[in-house]
């Protein structure tokens, strides 16, 4: 098993007061998770501002001499085999690019969402595939126990076939990212053919520097006939479970409202199943694993870019029906952020969240 060298990109601020929707200083959480595994070494850092970088290399024993400003210096220095990305959203793009230019770089693993245009999104793959550098997005929760959990009882027949899947979450970019993508998993990864929504966005709400509406309500068809609906806004959503799935013989929440990890409520049974799922509070030490064995192996990652890319390309789809005003097909052929295109163009005029 060959050692690898770990750097990051964008460490944050203090992880022990994270200030949610601006820095969550996600880094020290993918810190942990290399830090766990024997064939990982953390070996270098960069932070626009050093005192953050430095705070991250104490913790983590890393040298002071490999903490670093400008990230493309540190990939120069010292030479990774792989780099963590933990920056605002609107970085992510012109980052993994720039990383590309290390002859060194195996692999990326980058924070979620992938980038606040379908265009970046695009561009990042290519440009990672082109240089055959495996990339990874952050979508930890296809390895949290509730999902698996789910995915087995699924597989194994509980709920019958899936006909419909249904979300109720905060928003659809920022925390609609994990359960679409979570969704596309139990659906086996198939491809999406069209997406219907509307949204409200009156108040201004920006996380992580990407607009996110404040009410979506949006459907989508998969090529398989599966139908998913979805609901956002945060203490709105219309469902009490953030994902939920409805088979031919019974329904499946993950995450539903209350104490439980997994409800399952069969056909024919009056009283639903509770589960508690053990071990689900840090799925990303089993992403961080799969990306890093993934490599060693030559197997294709369980959070690839190109699966990844399917839950923002039904992301931007449903803003580009609110901007069309109409259904849209996928594949979906726009670069830009429709939200934010309708934000700058006037089209949507979300006030201040100060006023």
């Amino acid at each position: 098993m060959a050692q690898q060298k770990v750097a990051f990109i964008g460490t944050g601020p203090d992880p022990d007061t994270p200030d949610w929707g601006t820095s969550a200083a996600m880094s020290y959480h993918h810190a942990d998770a290399y830090a766990a595994l024997e064939n990982c070494s953390l070996v270098a850092c960069a932070d626009l501002v050093r005192d953050h970088a430095e705070a991250f290399a104490d913790r983590f024993g890393i040298d002071r001499h490999d903490v670093y400003e400008d990230y493309m210096e540190m990939l120069r220095a010292v030479e990774p085999d792989i780099v963590s990305v933990c920056t605002p959203v609107p970085t992510h793009a012109d980052i993994v690019i720039d990383c590309t230019e290390s002859d060194a770089l195996r692999a990326i693993h980058c924070e979620k969402p992938m980038a606040d245009t379908f265009g970046d999104c695009r561009r990042m793959v290519s440009a990672c595939a082109d240089n055959d550098i495996q990339l990874t997005f952050n979508h930890q929760r296809r390895f949290s126990e509730t999902y698996l959990e789910a995915r087995r009882r699924i597989t194994e027949g509980e709920i019958g076939t899936i006909e419909r899947v249904e979300i109720g979450g905060k928003n659809l970019f920022d925390f609609g990212s994990h359960l679409i993508d979570v969704c596309n998993g139990l659906n086996d990864g198939r491809r999406p053919e069209w997406a219907l929504c509307q949204v409200d966005y009156s108040v201004e709400n920006v996380r992580y520097g990407s607009h996110n509406e404040n009410q979506a309500l949006a459907m989508w068809e998969y090529e398989n006939g599966v139908h998913a609906l979805l609901s956002t806004g945060d203490g709105t959503a219309a469902f009490d479970s953030l994902v939920r799935v409805r088979g031919t013989e019974g329904v499946l929440d993950l995450w539903p409202s209350g104490e439980h990890d997994l409800r399952v409520h069969r056909d024919g049974e009056t009283t639903p199943e509770a589960v508690d799922c053990e071990n689900d509070t840090r799925p990303i030490f089993g992403a961080i694993a799969d990306v890093v064995s993934s490599l060693d192996g030559g197997t294709t990652p369980v959070l690839d870019a190109e699966d990844v890319l399917t839950a923002n390309e039904i992301i931007f789809g449903c803003w580009e029906s609110v901007r069309r005003r109409a259904r849209v097909e996928f594949p979906l052929e726009i670069e830009d952020n429709p939200l934010q295109s309708m934000v700058e163009s006037g089209a949507l005029t979300p006030r201040s969240a100060e006023e």
